[in-house]
């Protein structure tokens, strides 16, 4: 497949009838496919006009708004042309049945947009990752994560610490090459790792920022666990606010794992309903209630639901780093409950905004202030982890060949590269542009 010499089409908009549809093209051949669309006079550049556009034989298909960018002033850095035109079904089967018929035309692959924005230096793939990200954010904060990464802010720290391993490994060469000579201060090796233990804490404060973006991006985990019958069903029901799991009086109603996602203050929060723990003989119920106790433990919070009107059956809980205690059916209490956490009724919502208000407390201390630049993939923290171990290994081999420590520096600076993309990644291209879809 060629990425420069063909021109490529895609409907970019939402999924048909809409009421609107865009349709864009980007390479070589745009502009004569929008002068075969929409006539020869066509409007300036970055200048929205309104067309004809007509099939082979001069019958009017619709009228649309069209804008032309010019390269290398476009998203993908050639040629590009956008056409709005009524979001039907026959409408743009029409238009693309009239670009199908024109040389060196065809239809874009899924993420061959951003692809060629790459290639073109339009995007590194810090800024790419982000855009995807963009697209399927689902919550305030996955939204503002994406933006960050997508506008390049991530990706200018990056190279920034890439230049001041560079700069470092500048200085040690002429260290290197200019040791009997008085063109270099005695002072540069001291600069230079004053420099590099300064860069090291950066690294780790950045690497420990990245399991609250991981949070943000795959979301916070909350695991309901209780005896049967305690309300973990109700509870899931009412912060859904529909039925997601069945309610009965039955013992043992839920068998297996559920799930539901929440957006909480901006954050999503995937919540498991699990079965209800208890020393069962049903095998089913058995294989249940060990499932509920790994979904605990894989959870980054977990609530122990009492029931409060009845005496609820026993079982010994593992222990989890972060838990609370909370107390159900609120709403039949007689009497002073027992010591908990949270006071709650899934049926009358009475302590369902504190428990949403501690849920929200626990995720604040897990990812820290929000705002901060984070790595937002595991692709990401991988590489950030290779990179602060090389500045690990320059630092702690004081005493051995600086040019063997300025190597290490090297490879520090490589792996923050592959990053971005600047170097050695073309293994992960066809992974990334395959998250995209299509008209993107």
């Amino acid at each position: 497949m060629s990425y420069s010499t063909d021109t490529i089409y895609a409907l970019s908009s939402g999924s048909l009838p809409a009421g609107v549809a865009i349709i864009r093209i980007s390479g070589p051949s745009s502009l004569d496919a929008l002068r075969s669309l929409a006539g020869d006079e066509l409007p300036p550049p970055r200048q929205v006009g309104l067309k004809t556009i007509r099939g082979r034989n001069g019958d009017v298909i619709d009228q649309a708004l069209v804008l032309q960018f010019p390269s290398p002033h476009s998203f993908t850095g050639e040629d590009c042309v956008e056409l709005q035109v009524h979001g039907s079904r026959a409408v743009v089967a029409a238009i693309f049945a009239l670009l199908e018929t024109m040389p060196g035309l065809r239809p874009a692959d899924a993420g061959e947009f951003s692809r060629r924005a790459f290639d073109n230096g339009k995007m590194d793939l810090v800024e790419v990752e982000g855009l995807a990200d963009l697209l399927q954010a689902e919550t305030e904060m996955q939204r503002r994560l994406a933006v960050e990464q997508s506008s390049g802010h991530l990706s200018a720290l990056y190279d920034g610490w890439a230049n001041q391993l560079t700069r470092c490994r500048a200085l040690i060469e002429a260290e290197l090459d200019f040791a009997d000579e008085d063109d270099v201060p005695d002072s540069v090796a001291g600069q230079v790792w004053a420099a590099v233990r300064s860069l090291e804490g950066e690294l780790a404060r950045h690497l420990a920022d990245g399991q609250g973006a991981e949070i943000i991006r795959d979301g916070f985990k909350v695991a309901l666990l209780g005896a049967p019958n305690v309300g973990k069903s109700s509870l899931m029901n009412a912060l859904s606010g529909r039925e997601v799991a069945i309610v009965t009086e039955i013992a043992g109603t839920t068998r297996d794992v559920l799930s539901v996602d929440l957006d909480i203050d901006g954050y999503l929060v995937t919540l498991f309903d699990t079965a209800g723990l208890r020393d069962a003989t049903d095998i089913v119920e058995q294989e249940g209630i060990k499932r509920a106790e790994r979904t605990a433990e894989q959870s980054d919070l977990v609530l122990y639901l009492v029931d409060i009107d009845s005496e609820a059956e026993h079982f010994v809980a593992k222990p989890h780093a972060h838990s609370l205690l909370v107390r159900t059916k609120a709403d039949l209490a007689s009497h002073h409950p027992g010591p908990a956490d949270l006071l709650i009724s899934a049926k009358t919502g009475s302590g369902l905004d504190a428990l949403k208000s501690a849920i929200k407390k626990a995720i604040d201390h897990r990812v820290g202030i929000a705002g901060n630049l984070m790595p937002a993939r595991s692709r990401h923290k991988k590489r950030l982890e290779e990179t602060l171990n090389y500045v690990r290994d320059a630092l702690n081999s004081e005493g051995m060949e600086l040019a063997i420590r300025s190597e290490y520096l090297r490879l520090a600076a490589t792996s923050l590269g592959r990053i971005t993309g600047r170097v050695d990644v073309e293994d992960l291209l066809g992974v990334i542009f395959s998250e995209f879809c299509i008209g993107k």
